[in-house]
């Protein structure tokens, strides 16, 4: 342990121990020399006020308290590895949203960024050194976020226009938000459609306009949202109707077998060191364009009408290359 870590396991073991622990006891368990402890001790009550004593009679260390109160002292509340999580979360909304729900994220920004100036952190040096990359974002409009969020946390129906892509025209919903769902950079709102009696999934960037109604919200039982938005791969939703078998080259076997595709997926290595993957669907959309990131290196197994669709982009995908490659 760094003296940062010892320090924060020290304020642990006095804050959860009422009666007095020893120096040998604290030593044994901080794995520090009597000099580390007593640096330790005296940064504990010199920086952050905590109210450490000596009892003589029971021969340690403990918090002086008032009553019944915990002790919490600032800057001490998280490990130096959970501040760094929380730098991951301050630069989620600081790069990948900058605008959506701004002035109600407001007052968490500001705590974050004085957690990650702390100086166990290098100050403002890890901020400086870590990035976090967004790729294929589409950002909504952030009234139409806004809406969206209070709709789903007021219980209450909204009314929307949305443009579905490939759809020619605009239509008008009307929804009961389940569920905002943040997949692949991208904001989707579950929700049963009311125009269609049925549960879909909305792109919160293809949506037009966003309009809360004071009609109470269906509620759609968690166990049925699981079955019909969790048990299929994918964002495109329902229950799974087939099962997807992948072969893996060797070269990718490793590879493949490290990323979790789905929760539910059934992976092996077969005998010639590839890689067999298992997943359940229901819509092959994005299931294909996933398969086709890996070209050569990934074989359709079955079902066969998953077999020849993705057959069929490689061949449309050769006939714009054709010239190129028979030189």
């Amino acid at each position: 342990m760094n003296f940062c870590e010892r320090l924060y396991e020290l304020h642990k073991i006095l804050s959860t121990h009422r009666l007095p622990v020893s120096r040998q006891a604290l030593q044994e368990r901080l794995q520090c020399s009597p000099a580390t402890l007593s640096r330790l001790i005296r940064h504990l009550r010199d920086r952050y006020g905590a109210p450490i004593e000596h009892d003589r009679e029971g021969n340690g260390y403990r918090y002086r308290r008032d009553g019944n109160q915990p002790i919490d002292l600032p800057g001490l509340w998280f490990t130096p590895a959970e501040l760094r999580a929380l730098l991951v979360l301050h630069q989620l909304l600081t790069q990948s949203h900058p605008r959506l729900l701004d002035t109600l994220l407001a007052p968490l920004r500001m705590r974050l960024e004085r957690l990650i100036r702390h100086p166990y952190l290098g100050g403002q040096e890890l901020s400086r050194r870590v990035r976090i990359l967004s790729q294929g974002h589409r950002e909504p409009d952030a009234a139409i976020f806004e809406h969206t969020a209070a709709a789903l946390l007021d219980r209450k129906r909204l009314e929307i226009r949305y443009h579905a892509r490939g759809e020619p025209r605009i239509t008008e919903r009307c929804l009961s938000p389940q569920r905002l769902v943040f997949y692949r950079d991208n904001w989707y709102l579950d929700a049963w459609c009311h125009t269609r009696e049925a549960l879909r999934t909305f792109a919160l960037e293809r949506m037009q306009a966003a309009r809360l109604t004071e009609e109470s919200a269906l509620d759609v039982p968690e166990p049925e949202l699981d079955r019909h938005y969790a048990s299929s791969y994918g964002i495109f939703a329902g229950p799974p109707r087939h099962t997807a078998v992948l072969r893996f080259t060797p070269e990718r076997a490793r590879w493949v077998a490290e990323e979790l595709w789905f929760p539910g997926q059934d992976g092996e290595f077969l005998e010639d060191g590839s890689y067999r993957l298992r997943l359940p669907y229901a819509d092959a959309r994005e299931l294909i364009l996933d398969i086709l990131r890996y070209g050569p290196d990934v074989v359709v197994e079955s079902p066969l009408e998953l077999r020849r669709a993705v057959a069929e982009r490689l061949r449309n995908a050769w006939y714009h290359y054709r010239d190129e490659a028979c030189g």
